[in-house]
């Protein structure tokens, strides 16, 4: 059996082990407590963390950073130090010093801010994470992005994150993948547990906005295919009139040759089929007409939804909001 001094020993060296640890709890504890104080966080505020359905870990570290829903643009930037020509819906600035969030006001958006106010929230979560935790969430999330995400659209934005912001991708995978990704492996899936009591609440309002975009897009797409098809088909019919006219011209010249010549039998002989060619063509003129209408219809019905998303995309978009009268 160990000496009662060998234990006291053992105690000490454990609780000096731990202090480090104990140290940085108790200091974070503090921190928090100091940024809490006095502190209600605004009824839209905790409607945005109850939608999310964010847990009580998650709702104490979103209010940390006193989060705030801003509808002005100019401010917003402003809050978010915001310069780049780069859409931003919200930000977080580090060390918990505080989450922006633009408050988008298209009513076809709807869902917008939760996935913001969410995105946000998971970057303050990430800030926190000790060494060891952060090590085993990179490879899940790395992992993942490297052997099973298949979303071509989500793929894009980490490329996009992977040239602007280069040090932080695998942290904005940690927003991006907790708030657009419905199903996720199970490691992960467990991982957000901490912070969504129901995370496909969060994801349910991504695929709600992102809708708006990805059925204009895809509309958009298919109206250009059949609009290449169409272009395809008028040309043609504008060529075979042409092929046609010109063969009218030289059948009109070689009758008008036989009816000045006196050959009035030859001339009667081939009247008839002149006057077919003439319907032929005249019909061809006509469903040319028809068809370059409804090519001018789809392309102003192709332009609408082009318009639509354009609109769409201005309303998050804080650069292209006027300026505020002061």
């Amino acid at each position: 059996m160990k000496s009662f001094k060998q234990i006291t020993l053992l105690v000490l060296t454990l609780a000096l082990m731990a202090a480090p640890f104990l140290l940085y709890f108790k200091v974070q504890a503090l921190v928090d407590w100091w940024q809490l104080r006095g502190y209600t966080p605004p009824a839209s505020i905790v409607t945005l963390a109850n939608q999310d359905a964010m847990t009580s870990s998650a709702h104490h570290i979103f209010y940390v950073n006193h989060p705030d829903l801003e509808t002005d643009a100019n401010q917003f930037r402003t809050d978010c130090h915001e310069t780049e020509k780069t859409i931003v819906l919200g930000c977080y600035h580090g060390n918990q010093d505080g989450i922006f969030i633009y408050n988008v006001q298209d009513a076809r958006l709807s869902g917008v801010q939760q996935v913001t106010a969410a995105h946000e929230m998971l970057h303050a979560a990430y800030d926190r994470l000790s060494t060891k935790d952060r090590k085993y969430v990179d490879g899940l999330l790395q992992n993942y992005f490297d052997t099973q995400l298949h979303d071509q659209r989500i793929i894009d934005t980490m490329n996009s994150y992977r040239e602007s912001e280069p040090n932080d991708v695998v942290n904005e995978m940690h927003s991006v993948f907790g708030t657009e990704i419905a199903n996720l492996p199970a490691p992960l899936e467990q991982y957000y547990k901490r912070y969504f009591d129901n995370r496909q609440a969060v994801t349910a309002f991504a695929a709600n906005y992102q809708s708006e975009f990805t059925s204009r897009s895809d509309q958009i797409k298919v109206d250009d295919a059949q609009l290449a098809q169409q272009k395809a088909q008028i040309n043609a019919e504008e060529l075979s009139l042409q092929s046609q006219l010109n063969q009218i011209n030289s059948d009109r010249d070689r009758l008008d040759s036989l009816r000045s010549s006196g050959q009035i039998a030859e001339y009667n002989a081939g009247v008839a089929g002149f006057n077919s060619e003439i319907a032929a063509y005249n019909n061809g003129v006509e469903k040319l007409r028809s068809d370059i209408a409804a090519y001018n219809q789809l392309v102003s019905e192709r332009n609408s939804i082009a318009n639509e998303l354009s609109s769409l995309t201005k309303a998050l978009d804080t650069r292209l909001t006027p300026q505020t009268v002061q």
